[in-house]
């Protein structure tokens, strides 16, 4: 290593970035998480300017004018928008980059991206990092991440599994010798979980709900498992015949009944990398057990239910939320040696 390089690494700033369908999470070297905010972008349609990012622009949705839209540029953890995430990339990279002068606010950046992304989608999240001021972009399989996140011995010749459950995709892999022996990726998440809290409002009770009030009944009451004691809240809305507001009270048997289809979606993508998995790792597996991670695997009794479904030990990792940014900050600490986790891509070579 060179003079220059030393310095570099010394001054610079370096970014790990869980770029995630429902929030945005930024690890700076040396620092830790620095950023959780949602992946959310107010947009002027007439004058396509950018009015708010993060926080900001999520307490705008369901409030704005017709002329101004709350979006997400990100859909199923794939990038939808290409110009929308490259200014979202650019405000969180300058957020936590403020204050570093010149040749040093061009960070290096490690993103977690879906595991079954197409090389398209790959390639768009490399260039949008280029593009909002890094020097050099890396990719990382979200599971991957999770997985050095949650302190699995990824590196060994032993078997390990993780599952992710995000906001717009569920990750599952089987990890070994650094690298996914088996891996899934469904677009049946969190994001679906609301959906399916919506669609049973409408149909039981003919109550229309937004999103955000969605995702408030699935965290106050929602569960995989039943309760050893009855969870109730209210659900407000609109009266879908009346046009008038409306509100239910609904308990945790009614939303895990919601939520069922979601559910089972996700165990049986589960039972399948287990049923894919080779012998000798799926003995590892049983020993170590799985591994959760992930916004989603904090649903009442979920890791309950995958246990008794897989009759395999399963283990919450500290901080699910957090599981894949730190995981980008592990490897981003010790760039050298974790290397050959990172996602091998032609267009890594190519100058931006």
């Amino acid at each position: 290593m060179g003079i220059g390089e030393r310095i570099y690494k010394k001054f610079s700033k370096d970014i790990g970035i869980d770029l995630g369908t429902a929030n945005t999470l930024v690890y700076v070297s040396g620092k830790g998480i620095v950023i959780n905010e949602p992946s959310v972008v107010a947009l002027n349609i007439k004058t396509k300017q950018i009015l708010a990012i993060g926080n900001d622009a999520k307490r705008m949705v369901g409030r704005t004018p017709t002329h101004i839209v709350a979006i997400r540029p990100l859909v199923d953890g794939v990038v939808s928008d290409f110009e929308i995430t490259e200014q979202m990339l650019k405000y969180f990279i300058n957020k936590v980059q403020h204050g570093s002068p010149g040749f040093f606010s061009r960070p290096q950046v490690v993103v977690g991206i879906p595991s079954g992304g197409t090389d398209v989608e790959r390639r768009a999240v490399h260039d949008a990092a280029l593009n909002a001021g890094a020097r050099a972009a890396f990719l990382i399989e979200e599971p991957m991440a999770a997985a050095i996140g949650a302190r699995l011995p990824v590196q060994d010749a032993s078997g390990s599994m993780i599952v992710d459950i995000g906001g717009g995709t569920t990750e599952i892999a089987v990890i070994s010798l650094g690298g996914i022996v088996v891996s899934k990726s469904i677009r049946v998440a969190g994001d679906e979980m609301n959906e399916s809290i919506i669609q049973y409002a409408r149909e039981e009770f003919n109550l229309l709900l937004g999103v955000r009030t969605a995702e408030d009944v699935k965290i106050t009451v929602g569960s995989a498992f039943p309760q050893d004691e009855v969870l109730e809240t209210v659900m407000r809305g609109r009266d879908m015949i009346s046009g008038l507001p409306k509100e239910v009270v609904v308990n945790d048997t009614q939303i895990r009944e919601a939520l069922t289809r979601s559910v089972r979606g996700i165990l049986n993508a589960v039972k399948e990398a287990v049923e894919q998995t080779p012998p000798e790792l799926v003995a590892d597996i049983m020993t170590r057990g799985i591994t959760l991670a992930g916004g989603g695997v904090l649903l009442r009794g979920f890791d309950k239910l995958v246990a008794k479904e897989t009759l395999i030990p399963v283990h919450l990792c500290d901080d699910p939320l957090t599981a894949v940014v730190r995981g980008t900050g592990v490897v981003l600490e010790d760039l050298d040696n974790l290397r050959e986790v990172l996602i091998q891509t032609e267009f890594e070579k190519v100058p931006s």
